[in-house]
């Protein structure tokens, strides 16, 4: 996927100082705002939650990213994490961070060219679609972060709660088949009250939003490269 640098969302104007007034008054990572985007298609639509330390600030579903951008800006949030891929993949195969996932024995959808995606008659990949949307309209006020290392600022990101799980709790003990109760038994694990979140796509959204302080604390591992996108998980521990 590949976005304009000049893109804007329809963000009014105090937001965006909002957004700087409140950044002005953060100290920590710990008690920074961070959110996190569960990616879903059309009919179901996307999650967004926002984290400050163990408290769930806000959790909502919309199909209009640009409420996802307002929502984040009243929060004074620092980094969103999403779950979807930054990049389409190139003609010349598999995104380099899908490869590296795959060496690890961590599944992951395979990421298609664009002209792939438009092609499938059965929209299967209209959730990456809902993605670009996402990053596009989070863009003006949270750009793609496209370094390895984050080195502060306003960003987002791409992350993966299959590999969140992998990494904080090992590979041979993440579970699609339980993936529920074991993702939500992890949040409460790191301190979180999850009583606000009702459904997978909201305990998936949390993850990102998890992902997203470990990466104010500079404790996230990057899989993949410049030219594909970067896969962001927390740092083994």
């Amino acid at each position: 996927m590949s976005f304009p640098s000049g893109h804007s969302s329809n963000l009014p104007p105090e937001h965006v100082g909002f957004v700087t007034n409140r950044l002005a008054m953060t100290e920590t990572p710990m008690t920074s705002a961070v959110a996190g985007i569960d990616v879903g298609g059309d009919k179901k639509g996307c999650h967004l939650v926002v984290l400050q330390g163990t408290s769930i600030l806000s959790s909502i579903n919309s199909k209009t990213p640009e409420d996802f951008v307002h929502v984040c800006a009243e929060h004074g949030v620092i980094a969103v994490g999403v779950d979807s891929p930054c990049q389409w993949r190139g003609g010349d195969g598999a995104r380099q961070a899908e490869r590296e996932l795959a060496r690890e024995r961590i599944s992951s959808f395979s990421t298609p060219t664009p002209q792939l995606a438009v092609s499938n008659t059965k929209n299967f990949y209209g959730w990456m679609f809902s993605g670009e949307r996402v990053y596009q309209a989070l863009a003006s006020i949270y750009p793609l972060l496209k370094e390895r290392a984050y080195s502060g600022g306003r960003v987002s990101f791409e992350t993966f709660p299959h590999a969140i799980v992998c990494a904080m709790l090992g590979k041979d003990v993440a579970s699609a088949k339980q993936k529920r109760t074991q993702r939500r038994q992890l949040l409460e694990r790191m301190g979180i009250d999850t009583r606000m979140l009702k459904s997978i796509d909201e305990i998936d959204a949390a993850l990102c939003a998890l992902t997203a302080r470990f990466l104010l604390e500079g404790k996230t591992y990057s899989y993949g490269d410049a030219t594909g996108g970067y896969i962001r998980v927390p740092a083994a521990t």
